[in-house]
């Protein structure tokens, strides 16, 4: 369960998806010839957020909240303590020594790589865990992430976890309940930040909150009513929690492309998080494709498509 605080970095991101081949730099949104390993994102294709152009939207969006950049690859080795009581927040979604993911996390890392920086600390991992404590951890343990995090092996773990624990199953359920790659990345990012569980403020308790409210499309409603009961009850869940008082990543993104009746989730998309400026433009997925392979079993070294 992740709950990271981004640590203000004012930024203005024009990110431009491209088709074809040529430099990557920041642009427009019109579209231009376009350059090697861009982000791409296709305009027609199916309502799916496992589709490759669309997985990288989400992976963008959810780096603009978690670290106020849309260069999700380049958060591999982030590792602090952001003081929301989850003890150290790492990685590319922010897996918690306080909530028991970074420890799956390191315990998966460990069987693939026996000996591998990190795989000292399980103990110290499997104590703190449910707390905020840093016992057994410190200096040595960021630093110790830092080196894991230049592995290949290591962020595909990353990669794999993500997927199994957020990804895989929040998309699962969003098409479940008949929900687009909108609703879909709303139930992954809400998967992020407050985590799976019965309790009222995880990801299925916002769904039965949201569902008392609205139909989903598959119970005959809806699809934006009910997104719009699911957003609102996500405002409560997030102002529940002292570092998440700020909500601009559900009202000045999610709800803007919601309120753009953009269920698909399809570029160009502008949003504002903490008051930054983003910009995803439109792009073809087929260029795209190649650079994402299914989960668990990620390429051991990932272009830098950002």
């Amino acid at each position: 369960m992740i709950g990271r605080w981004t640590r203000g970095v004012a930024v203005s991101v024009v990110v431009v998806l491209l088709a074809a081949c040529g430099g990557g730099d920041a642009g427009t949104t019109t579209p231009v010839p376009a350059s090697p390993g861009t982000v791409v994102a296709s305009p027609s294709g199916p309502s799916d957020l496992g589709s490759p152009g669309s997985k990288e939207i989400a992976m963008k969006l959810v780096s603009s909240a978690e670290n106020a950049t849309l260069d999700w690859r380049a958060q591999y080795g982030y590792i602090e303590d952001i003081s929301d009581g989850r003890g150290y927040t790492g990685g590319i979604i922010g897996f918690t020594s306080g909530t028991g993911d970074m420890l799956e996390l390191v315990q998966a890392y460990a069987a693939q790589a026996p000996g591998n920086p990190l795989a000292a600390f399980l103990p110290a991992l499997r104590d703190v865990n449910g707390t905020a404590s840093h016992n057994g951890l410190g200096d040595s343990f960021v630093a110790a992430w830092k080196a894991a995090a230049q592995s290949p092996e290591f962020r595909a773990v990353q990669d794999s976890e993500r997927d199994r624990v957020y990804f895989n199953p929040a998309v699962s359920m969003a098409k479940g309940d008949g929900l687009g790659a909108l609703g879909q990345f709303i139930y992954y990012d809400a998967a992020v930040v407050h985590g799976r569980g019965k309790g009222l403020f995880t990801l299925d308790g916002i769904r039965t909150t949201a569902m008392a409210r609205a139909a989903t499309p598959t119970q005959g409603g809806k699809e934006a009513d009910y997104l719009n009961a699911f957003l609102d009850a996500r405002v409560v869940a997030m102002k529940s929690e002292p570092a998440h008082q700020d909500v601009s990543r559900i009202e000045t993104a999610q709800r803007v492309f919601l309120q753009q009746g953009n269920l698909s989730l399809r570029p160009p998309l502008t949003w504002k998080i903490y008051g930054d400026s983003y910009t995803i433009a439109e792009a073809w997925e087929s260029d795209y494709a190649s650079a994402w392979r299914p989960s668990p079993s990620p390429p051991d070294v990932r272009p830098d498509l950002s």
